[in-house]
């Protein structure tokens, strides 16, 4: 049900006839060309040089507006920044109207308008560059208003756009009134890149593998489920990539790599999104040892590239990546917080402890569940530095490889930063044998009840018996990964269009 129109909404709608019927189109069909960016202008205006300012085409929306009598002073935002317009009534002319500036712009020019301006640059007397207007017109005419920021001497804002659930639902209104909030995605951007390109630097191939899956597989979660209805079966979005990652290994790349948009039905935080982004890696005669020497290279050549420094300041730490990153083995890690060590305990024995301790269980847990459960209650928490946890026991980990020297664990680590895991890497198992047992094994916590535990996938398992060479593997959480980067405080943060609940209708 609409929302009955504000006051201002309906002088905006009234301001949009006006102006057709004083011949301006509000949304004109033909392009308009610039000849620079408002960044350009700030950053490369001299005054000995003003003579070559003296044709300059801008667009952008209108961010403010000072009405001086027979002129006026504006401020015009692009993707770039803002510049102050000074328009006088004696100069524009939109369209065919020849009273433009007391008719269109006084009139019917709004805040949030997109507009596009031309004329020369000049430096006030209190010495901000200017655009002198000599012509407007209208690209496209904004019929809501937008909200109001202000801010203090020091750029901290006091009242504006601010409450958090408004922010993540009109990102779009986000996006202009708060730059700093753009500055985190333009952030986000690079960071990517410069992963696409460390990936590149050394031959590894960048694919697409389906988001719709017969099965899903390649981690521990909840799907969504769908039916596609010619074939009349079951889909549904992937939880992970791994496994075709993996089958391309069998097909003889030697290092393929996703950026994958991946799907868990499962609870949301400020560290967790149900739809999320995912890098997997995965590389041909390698193991988990040599995939932590590779990540940390990565995480220090990231925080290099993005803001020159391996130091960051993240919330209220200090986080750095110079490598080498402390390692620790997941027991040991555990055994240390809870007193007594946790290495050959069983299944009832962890949920006694985890009870002495006053940690939440239930009945459809097993020995990995709760070995998972005592590390996010006692360890994560305390790990901020990088840290790799290493070598974990064989129910947690069913797609890694049996510990080439300790029995019951796997070859695997969890890189724990800011107290959130962000990376996840094995070597990869290759036994098809031995993954068949694993699988069947997650049937048996699926009948339990435990409705993260995997499915078989006959499929995978024909693929590995044709051979799948020595490989390490890893998942990086990207959305979390960008939290750090950008020292933002919840996922929803880094996220363009974060999940939301319905909105409620106030009608």
């Amino acid at each position: 049900m609409n929302q009955p129109l504000s006051e201002q909404e309906l002088l905006r709608r009234a301001s949009l006839e006006s102006l057709r019927g004083l011949g301006v189109e509000p949304y004109p069909s033909a392009s308009f060309e610039r000849t620079h960016r408002t960044a350009q202008v700030l950053s490369d205006f001299r005054d000995e040089d003003a003579g070559s300012w003296q044709e300059v085409s801008l667009a952008g929306r209108l961010m403010s507006r000072r009405i001086m009598g027979k002129a006026s002073f504006a401020e015009l935002q692009d993707a770039s920044g803002r510049l102050q317009l000074y328009i006088s009534r004696d100069e524009i002319c939109p369209g065919e109207n020849k009273d433009g500036y007391n008719e269109v712009f006084k009139k019917h020019c709004d805040i949030g308008d997109w507009v596009g301006v031309k004329g020369h640059v000049f430096r006030t007397q209190v010495g901000e560059i200017t655009l002198h207007v000599v012509s407007f017109v209208f690209l496209a005419k904004a019929l809501r208003p937008l909200p109001v920021v202000k801010r203090d001497d020091e750029g901290r804002v006091y009242d504006g756009f601010t409450d958090p659930e408004q922010r993540y639902r009109m990102r779009y209104v986000d996006l202009v009134v708060n730059p700093e909030v753009r500055n985190i995605f333009v952030l986000r951007s690079r960071m990517i890149e410069t992963m696409r390109r460390f990936f590149n630097r050394h031959g590894y191939l960048e694919v697409e593998t389906p988001v719709l899956q017969p099965l899903y597989g390649g981690a521990l979660a909840r799907p969504f489920k769908t039916h596609h209805n010619t074939l009349d079966m079951p889909l549904y979005l992937r939880i992970a990539n791994e496994l075709y990652l993996k089958r391309l290994i069998v097909g003889g790349f030697e290092g393929v790599y996703e950026f994958a948009r991946d799907f868990r039905n499962e609870g949301m935080s400020r560290f967790h999104n149900p739809e999320f982004t995912m890098l997997e890696l995965y590389v041909a005669f390698e193991d988990y040892q040599w995939m932590m020497s590779q990540t940390e290279k990565l995480l220090e050549e990231l925080a290099l590239e993005l803001h020159g420094t391996t130091v960051l300041q993240v919330g209220e730490h200090r986080i750095d990546f110079k490598a080498p990153f402390h390692r620790v083995t997941l027991y040991d890690a555990i055994s240390e917080k809870a007193g007594v060590r946790v290495d050959d305990l069983d299944e009832a024995a962890l949920r006694e402890l985890a009870n002495g301790l006053k940690i939440e269980t239930d009945p459809s847990m097993g020995r990995a569940k709760l070995l998972d459960t005592l590390f996010g209650e006692l360890v994560e928490p305390t790990l901020v530095q990088p840290t790799f946890v290493m070598d974990y026991p064989v129910e947690m980990s069913p797609l890694a490889k049996a510990h080439r020297s300790r029995p019951g664990l796997v070859e695997r680590f969890e890189l724990i930063c800011n107290s959130k895991e962000i990376a996840n890497a094995f070597s990869e198992l290759n036994d098809p044998l031995d993954q068949r047992a694993r699988f069947e094994a997650q049937l048996d916590l699926g009948k339990r009840g435990d409705p993260e535990a995997m499915v078989l996938d006959e499929d995978f398992l024909r693929a590995l018996e044709f051979g799948m060479p020595p490989t390490a593997g890893i998942g990086i959480g990207i959305d979390r990964l960008a939290m750090i980067m950008t020292n933002a405080p919840s996922i929803q943060e880094v996220l363009l269009f974060p999940q939301m609940r319905p909105e409620k209708n106030e009608g």
